[in-house]
C-alpha cells in the first residue's frame, strides 16, 4: 500500500456492512480511481469475499485472531481472510484490543502468509512498543477521540509528532493517525506532522454521499 494512504475502518455500522458496505466499498473505488491516490478499506470479515470481487482498492480485514487451521470456533483466522481476497488486517484496535503477546503472534503469522499489519496503538508509548514487532504501519489512535468531532492531529498533535519520533528512533515503522479525522483539514494537519496516512471511520461511514466525503477528505492528500 502505497502512502500517504487513507485507510476507512467500515467497522459494524449498518450503513457500511452487508450490500450498503459493498456500495461504500465500491465509492472508495471510484474516488481511488478517479484521484490515483492510496485508499484502502478495512471490512468486517463477512464481507471481504464480496467486496474484494468487485474493487481493486486493497481490502484488509478488521480483525484477525492469532490462530491457524484447527478446531477453533468462531475464529478468524489469517489464512480464511487471505483466500477471501484481503492483503491484510488490523490488529489490535481499541475496539479490539489484544494482549502484546497476542500482537506479536499475529504479526508474525500475517508475515508468514503475505498479509499487510496495521497494529494500533492508544498512545505513543504504546506506538513505540509495538512497533519494535515490526508490523507494516502503527495507527496511533487515543481512544477518548475515537467517533468524536475532534481530531487527534487537532486536540493533541504532540501525539503525532510524539509517537513518529519515538517509533522511528524505535523501529522505522511509517506512523498512521487516526481518531477524530474528518475533514481534509484533519488529513493534511497529519501528513504535516509526519503520519503517512490516516485511519478514519465515521466521518465516511456516516456520511450521506460517501463519494463525495471521500473525494473531499482526498483533497487533505
Amino acid at each position: 500500500m502505497n502512502t500517504p494512504i487513507m485507510i476507512i475502518n467500515f467497522k459494524a455500522y449498518k450503513k457500511s456492512t452487508g450490500k450498503n458496505g459493498l456500495e461504500l466499498a465500491l465509492a472508495a473505488d471510484k474516488a481511488a480511481k478517479k484521484t490515483g491516490k492510496s485508499i484502502a478499506i478495512a471490512v468486517p470479515a463477512e464481507d471481504i469475499r464480496m467486496i474484494a470481487e468487485h474493487v481493486s482498492i486493497p481490502v484488509l480485514a478488521e480483525h484477525v485472531d492469532d490462530e491457524s487451521y484447527g478446531p477453533h470456533t468462531g475464529s478468524i483466522i489469517p489464512e480464511a481472510v487471505k483466500e477471501a481476497g484481503a492483503v491484510g488486517s488490523l490488529i489490535n484496535h481499541a475496539e479490539k484490543e489484544i494482549s502484546d503477546e497476542e500482537v506479536e503472534i499475529t504479526v508474525k503469522k500475517c508475515k508468514e502468509l503475505g498479509l499487510i499489519t496495521v497494529v494500533c496503538a492508544n498512545t505513543k508509548e504504546d506506538s513505540e512498543r509495538l512497533s519494535r514487532f515490526k508490523p507494516d504501519f502503527i495507527a496511533v489512535e487515543p481512544p477518548e477521540l475515537i467517533g468524536g468531532d475532534i481530531s487527534v492531529s487537532s486536540a493533541q498533535p504532540e501525539v503525532v509528532t510524539d509517537t513518529v519520533k519515538l517509533v522511528n528512533e524505535a523501529s522505522g515503522v511509517p506512523v498512521l493517525c487516526g481518531a477524530g479525522v474528518k475533514t481534509k483539514e484533519d488529513i493534511s494537519k497529519s501528513l504535516e506532522l509526519g503520519a503517512k496516512g490516516v485511519l478514519l471511520a465515521s466521518g465516511v461511514d456516516k456520511a450521506d454521499n460517501p463519494y463525495e466525503k471521500i473525494m473531499e477528505l482526498l483533497e487533505g492528500m
